[in-house]
């Protein structure tokens, strides 16, 4: 048991397993608010999600031994959203 839990986790396939949940996070969250007009607004969250699946893929490249550079770059990615997530919720 402990060997499958392993090999799911380090051939990267548990990251797609999340990113997969996170994208039903999304559509449930556009449901509700489609359906009640409260809750949270998609385009608010969009750039939190960026940078979640931005963390997730280099995760996934680390796990897989991908290229630095991809590492790098969706970290970068992930700075980048989350600054953009942080000046959208910031009030003077």
């Amino acid at each position: 048991m402990a060997e499958l839990l392993a090999e799911f986790v380090t051939s990267g396939r548990a990251v797609g397993v999340i990113a997969l949940i996170m994208l039903i996070e999304a559509v449930a969250l556009s449901v509700y608010r489609t359906k009640t007009g409260r809750g949270i607004a998609l385009s608010e969250l969009a750039a939190n999600f960026a940078a979640g699946l931005c963390l997730l893929a280099a995760v996934r490249f680390a796990l897989v031994g991908a290229d630095w550079s991809l590492i790098a770059g969706s970290l970068a990615l992930a700075g980048a959203a989350h600054v953009a997530d942080l000046k959208s919720r910031w009030r003077p």
